[in-house]
């Protein structure tokens, strides 16, 4: 007797799941999420470390994000797979490129031998966005940055450093008031070598502009809980700041995704430390 050979799949055809469209996931697409209900316009598609996936905003402007699977959302009530929309084609050059400071670029520019006088950053995520935005015109200019875990270790760091004529010192620190501990410190450090400057926000999250991440706004935290873990509960984003941080840098393309009071005081070290005859060059 001839044996007969079964693929591994014994269901039925009429049984079996057909495969759903896939629509790509452009923004402002309205869908719904299959597992739990949730409608939304796409926001934006990234990649994670457990994948690709998508971020829905609803009609209240809560963010949710879901993972890009096969069937898993409904478009105008039928089943679909959103998937990645394809890049768009480069835009052809228009004038002399920008830095993403908006400096004009210089091809081909090697980065100059390191100046003496430095620039100071308080605040990992601080220097990660300004290394985002202006590395391109810190290196042609030679100018290092450096990281300031905090603001109480900066009489000793200026201290060490000793300023002076061809070697200045700029500092930027987080959320410089009037009558706080950072402005006391400030002041009493400042000198005609030394310049500190800051931005006026609870933390440099905020000096990037929501628009960039597709939010209305940046929400507001009562005092008492930790600011970054309540602006992710708010936005309806895991409560993880590192991850938290990666996905707003990766929002930032240049100087027009930042607040102007953290771009004003960025240039203003920048021209300090690279003053002619006054930055050791």
């Amino acid at each position: 007797m001839r044996s007969r050979e079964y693929g591994p799949d014994l269901t039925p055809p009429w049984k079996r799941q057909q495969p759903a469209p896939k629509v790509a996931a452009e923004r402002d697409l309205v869908v719904e999420e299959a597992a739990t209900g949730f409608c939304g316009a796409v926001v934006r598609c990234e990649r994670t470390a457990e994948g690709f996936t998508v971020t829905l905003e609803d009609r209240f402007g809560k963010h949710r994000v879901f993972p890009l699977v096969p069937r898993g959302f409904l478009l105008e009530g039928r089943v679909v797979t959103l998937v990645r929309p394809a890049a768009a084609a480069p835009a052809p050059p228009r004038g002399p490129g920008r830095t993403a400071s908006g400096s004009v670029a210089v091809p081909g520019a090697r980065a100059r031998v390191a100046r003496e006088s430095r620039i100071y950053v308080e605040g990992r995520h601080d220097a990660e966005l300004v290394e985002r935005v202006w590395g391109d015109d810190l290196r042609i200019e030679g100018v290092v940055v450096e990281y300031l875990e905090g603001v109480d270790d900066l009489p000793a760091i200026v201290d060490s450093f000793a300023p002076g004529p061809g070697r200045r010192l700029g500092v930027l620190v987080d959320h410089l008031l009037p009558g706080t501990k950072e402005h006391r410190i400030a002041e009493r450090v400042t000198g005609d070598h030394v310049l500190v400057v800051g931005h006026p926000y609870v933390d440099v999250w905020q000096a990037v502009k929501p628009a960039a991440l597709g939010i209305p706004a940046w929400p507001a935290v009562p005092r008492g809980e930790v600011w970054k873990e309540g602006v992710c509960r708010r936005l309806g984003w895991p409560v993880d700041t590192p991850a938290a941080w990666k996905r707003i840098l990766a929002a930032v393309d240049g100087w027009k995704d930042l607040e102007p009071e953290l771009l004003g005081r960025v240039e203003e070290l920048i021209d300090f430390v690279t003053l002619p005859g006054g930055a050791g060059a």
